[in-house]
């Protein structure tokens, strides 16, 4: 994949398209494994808990061959975008080279339950806007992968993305994933422009808090429209463990 144009549209837009990562068969083989209980750890309904309508999956260590080298391949892709909106905004950077390093540490903070998901959604279901936080120690990126064929397999069910802009009214945008593509998105805040802050860095409280001049945090939740009929799945790729 072309990282360079991958990263900069990221850093543009807070999202990014990828190019095909599974063929159809591998994607055929992965939402079949949603019916094999094995596979997971727990189960969540969303109604249940108010977070809209269908239901989703973790899946338990250790994880299927595919998400496996797929969480593995994407991380230290993401990395450097990671760090540098870390500096950009006086994030503390935790993040060291590989994955694995990086989960045991989530680890040895008690954040140990794997996070990648398979979604299932039916007619009429939908997913409202959150944000994948799970403990104290976040990685600002994450993937979901589309499984399914819109348009064929179903309708509606786009990938919503709303961004809290500073000082303004919130934008939304809508993705629609096509079968076997990624979509790297902002996990809870991107750094955006901002002119005030640009002022405010003049301070010595800006300066010491270790932000850079000119760039805010903006909030980002992500969900999914209302599927309108047919099944959709998706994979989840999550780069930190869940308390």
């Amino acid at each position: 994949m072309d990282w360079a144009q991958l990263s900069a549209e990221v850093n543009e837009h807070g999202y990014a398209l990828t190019p095909k990562l599974l063929e159809p068969a591998e994607c055929r083989d992965l939402s079949a494994l949603y019916d094999d209980e094995r596979r997971f750890r727990s189960t969540i309904d969303m109604a249940r808990y108010r977070f809209g309508s269908g239901q989703y999956q973790y899946f338990g260590y250790p994880l299927p061959e595919a998400v496996r080298q797929l969480r593995e391949a994407f991380y230290p892709r993401l990395l450097p975008i990671a760090r540098d909106w870390a500096a950009k905004l006086g994030w503390d950077a935790p993040w060291p080279e590989d994955l694995e390093s990086w989960l045991a540490r989530c680890h040895r903070a008690g954040q140990v339950k794997p996070t990648p998901i398979l979604l299932r959604y039916r007619e009429n279901d939908w997913n409202a806007l959150h944000r994948d936080l799970y403990g104290e120690l976040v990685f600002p990126l994450q993937v979901v992968i589309g499984l399914d064929v819109p348009g064929t397999d179903h309708t509606g069910g786009e990938f919503l993305l709303v961004e809290q802009r500073p000082r303004a009214q919130s934008r939304g945008t809508v993705t629609q994933l096509p079968q076997g593509h990624g979509l790297i998105f902002t996990t809870r805040d991107r750094p955006v422009r901002s002119s005030r802050s640009r002022q405010a860095a003049r301070s010595a409280s800006v300066e010491g808090s270790g932000r850079q001049p000119g760039w805010s945090a903006a909030p980002v939740r992500h969900g999914v429209s209302t599927v309108r009929s047919g099944i959709r799945h998706t994979l989840g790729l999550v780069f930190h463990d869940a308390a």
